[in-house]
């Protein structure tokens, strides 16, 4: 086990998002996922911990990364899994949300990991089961389980996220990640800009601490690491601005633009990736991008998370 008992634990029971997340805490999973990246490495990747644990994944939206990644960090753990889906369940009948969890809690589940379209579901659910509740995503709300990841994986690469200049270029009107990302990057003491469209930049996003580019260019010039965002046109995306092409030849990062600043500049995505709309693929795949590293890690960090919550009571 990666921790003993009297280890210190998380200050709240659920996750539900990095906004009012303490330090201390982002630097526990951090740590604690460091333990669980060496379990990943070994021959047999599975450890006993949350044997007698059942987790439900509650997903109301489609997901490829993130459902595989809980799955498997469920299973390393020894947990017993149930996975969800709305569309061959009775939500398709009418159920509500709350009948649905509640129904499956009176099951003896100890963990729901819940992805839903609608903002705020996960807290929503906190109140009506007693289950610990996991945010894999809330509408266009928060991911606090992909920006810990992400945070991890930068940490990973430069040692430490404190005075790091981040710039996270795209969508960021419509991305759970970009606000769960702010919220822990500022958390670490990273220095957080935002780049994109004016027409996909939310107004009053300073507020936030982070500083605004509409300029590419400039964003590149004074980042150590691009976070790029996926253009959601399942969510409209599409229509805050003219073209694809035009989006591309303005926002698109490609090998010709990295190589006028003339030092490495590391690059994460949280997927799936649109090649060659806000990555080229020469990028995307070039010796600069921690995008597959991103996935490794979440395995890892998502075990981290069951970890601590799971063994808190």
């Amino acid at each position: 086990m990666p921790l003993t008992e009297s280890s210190r634990r998380l200050a709240s029971r659920h996750l539900l998002g990095l906004e009012g997340m303490p330090k201390e805490d982002v630097q526990l999973i951090l740590d604690t996922a460091k333990s669980f990246r060496e379990v990943l490495e070994r021959p047999i990747k599975k450890v006993p911990t949350l044997q007698g644990k059942t987790i439900v994944n509650l997903f109301f939206e489609s997901s490829t990364r993130t459902r595989l990644s809980f799955e498997l960090a469920e299973r390393r753990l020894s947990a017993d899994v149930v996975n969800f889906s709305a569309d061959v369940s009775s939500v398709k009948k009418g159920e509500t949300l709350k009948d649905t969890a509640r129904n499956i809690e009176m099951m003896k589940i100890d963990i729901i990991v819940i992805r839903h379209a609608a903002a705020g579901a996960p807290h929503f659910l906190s109140k009506v089961v007693n289950a610990i509740i996991v945010n894999a995503g809330d509408g266009a709300h928060e991911h606090p389980t992909q920006a810990l990841l992400d945070l991890y994986t930068m940490r990973e690469k430069f040692g430490q996220i404190e005075g790091l200049n981040v710039c996270i270029v795209g969508d960021i009107a419509h991305s759970r990640v970009a606000l769960s990302d702010i919220h822990g990057l500022k958390a670490m003491g990273a220095n957080v800009s935002v780049c994109g469209p004016k027409t996909l930049i939310p107004r009053e996003i300073e507020r936030f601490g982070v500083r605004v580019h509409y300029k590419l260019d400039d964003a590149i010039r004074e980042s150590d690491v691009l976070n790029v965002l996926r253009i959601q046109l399942e969510r409209q995306a599409g229509a805050y601005f003219p073209t694809i092409r035009e989006y591309r030849e303005y926002f698109g990062i490609t090998r010709e633009r990295l190589d006028k600043v003339k030092r490495p500049m590391t690059i994460m995505h949280p997927g799936p990736i649109n090649r060659d709309v806000e990555l080229s693929a020469n990028v995307a795949d070039g010796e600069h991008s921690l995008i597959l590293q991103q996935v490794l890690n979440g395995v890892a960090v998502r075990m981290a998370i069951l970890y601590l919550l799971g063994t808190a009571n």
